[in-house]
């Protein structure tokens, strides 16, 4: 396979397991993440400030064509289970990115919590597309 010199978005793939189950979303179009810190802050008296940076987890979202009701049921469970018994479970995000140079690296985020933060705007003749942010623990090379 030949190297290419950068990365685009057809490069990578994502997948959820919530509650020991795969989520299909078959048609993700948009993924990103960003890494969470607290920073530390020391100020001495016969010195420059020093910062620090402590992991502090993850954040990030996925956008979605609608093509099945997988991700509406999936929230419709959580609600129904947090209101009906208290649960609250957490999940796995898979991010799998082709390399340029053809190999494959894993991501893992580990105790993701997720928000339904859009549901679809249901407008004539347009796709209808839903977002799911969400918070992980950590973010794991596999």
């Amino acid at each position: 396979m030949t190297n290419k010199p950068f990365n685009v978005g057809r490069d990578c793939r994502v997948v959820l397991i919530y509650n020991g189950s795969r989520v299909d979303l078959p048609t993700v179009t948009g993924f990103q993440s960003q890494q969470q810190t607290h920073q530390l802050t020391s100020a001495p008296l016969n010195d420059m400030p020093m910062f620090f940076d402590v992991p502090n987890g993850w954040r990030g979202q996925f956008d979605f064509q609608r093509d099945n009701d997988n991700a509406d049921d999936l929230f419709a469970a959580i609600e129904s289970g947090f209101w009906s018994a208290g649960t609250m479970i957490t999940g796995n995000i898979y991010q799998y990115v082709v390399e340029t140079d053809g190999t494959t690296s894993t991501y893992e985020y580990v105790g993701a919590t997720l928000r339904l933060s859009d549901a679809g705007n249901w407008r004539s003749e347009n796709i209808t597309t839903q977002r799911i942010e969400f918070t992980a623990r950590i973010r794991n090379k596999i």
